[in-house]
């Protein structure tokens, strides 16, 4: 794709900040996420005894990814071109990337929704998980070699989806109930290339150049347990989530499932934020995060039936992770901001006093 974003880049004014191209591609997913959260909310859209999302939204929902890929593609390109590439942009990038994860995937799960022909919700939340670790890989591995490995899979999973979602507008939902061959299904296909390209490639190649690193002795921090400590934390949340969906009173899953998601990827996004920042900065990972000690809490109030209204319960600690994670992110976009001397949304220098 770099042709194509070589040439639209030159579209771009030159007094466009890199930082706000990028954010104003993370806000296009937001939007989609929003769109379908209105006509799509617990995923029973795309089952055939339901009022289906209209077509028009679908239109919206490729157009405004595609947008939002193309503008995760330019934004690096302009802080070239302008010469404003600083640590904040790069941060900022793979930041909102990370929080990117969880948009993308609810998104993309209307398509086919929880009915017969779709995928269940729990079923769902692993896929979810997998694309999580499939992205802090990369950043893990950057973080023990100073290499960062992004697989091609990334581009044609975008650009696919896109169209999918405009082929959604045309043909309708009803389309990918139909089997691709014998018994095999769009879903099982999506599900496939998902769970293949993790485990076939993102997941060996980054092992591989971890363990290439400790053999030659050139690893960033010293020793193997330093080297997988960044993973307890995510762990430790797969753990304490997945406990909830498994043994929720109220099958919280079923009930809640797009906060629930939302409340995942986030704290999943706070987590690898730190990861970034640590890599960034060539610092150790601290091995835990403080999201675990409240969210064990709140596990154990929803799995004792302390917590009466467990959906309830899911809203609140929900927006406390949203909350938490924007506050941390504006924290150090303020910082970064303040120590290089620069605006975060304008090539403007800030003033040295």
């Amino acid at each position: 794709m770099h042709p194509f974003w070589n040439f639209v880049v030159k579209f771009l004014p030159t007094w466009l900040a890199p930082n706000l191209i990028t954010f104003t591609g993370f806000m296009f997913l937001v939007l989609n996420f929003l769109m379908l959260a209105f006509y799509d909310y617990d995923f029973t859209a795309s089952s055939a005894d339901h009022d289906h999302v209209p077509s028009w939204v679908w239109v919206a929902a490729g157009i405004f990814n595609f947008l939002a890929y193309t503008l995760d593609g330019v934004d690096g390109k302009q802080a070239r071109r302008t010469n404003s590439s600083t640590p904040l942009g790069e941060l900022f990038d793979h930041g909102l990337d990370s929080w990117a994860c969880i948009f993308f995937v609810a998104t993309v799960y209307s398509i086919f929704g929880r009915g017969d022909s779709g995928v269940s919700v729990v079923a769902l939340y692993y896929i979810l998980w997998v694309v999580l670790f499939s992205f802090i890989l990369s950043h893990w591995e950057k973080y023990n070699t100073g290499i960062l490995f992004l697989p091609w899979g990334y581009d044609i999973s975008q650009v696919t989806i896109s169209v999918v979602y405009l082929v959604t507008a045309v043909v309708g939902v009803e389309t990918w109930y139909q089997p691709i061959f014998w018994n095999f299904l769009y879903r099982d296909l999506f599900t496939f290339m998902i769970i293949a390209c993790s485990f076939a490639v993102t997941l060996p190649m980054s092992l591989y150049n971890v363990l290439k690193a400790h053999r030659s002795s050139t690893l960033k921090h010293g020793s193997l347990y330093e080297a997988f400590l960044p993973f307890l934390s995510p762990c430790l949340l797969f753990v304490l989530s997945t406990v909830w969906v498994v043994s929720s009173p109220s099958k919280i899953m079923d009930l809640q499932p797009r906060i629930f998601y939302l409340m995942v990827g986030t704290a999943f996004a706070n987590v690898t934020c730190k990861l970034i920042v640590c890599q960034m900065s060539n610092t150790r990972c601290q091995p835990l995060s403080f999201l675990l000690l409240p969210m064990t809490a709140v596990v154990l109030l929803a799995l004792t039936g302390v917590a009466i209204n467990e959906t309830l319960l899911l809203y609140l600690w929900t927006a406390f992770v949203v909350l938490a994670h924007i506050h941390y992110g504006v924290s150090v976009v303020q910082q970064l901001s303040s120590h290089f001397n620069i605006f975060a949304f304008s090539l403007k220098k800030a003033s040295s006093d």
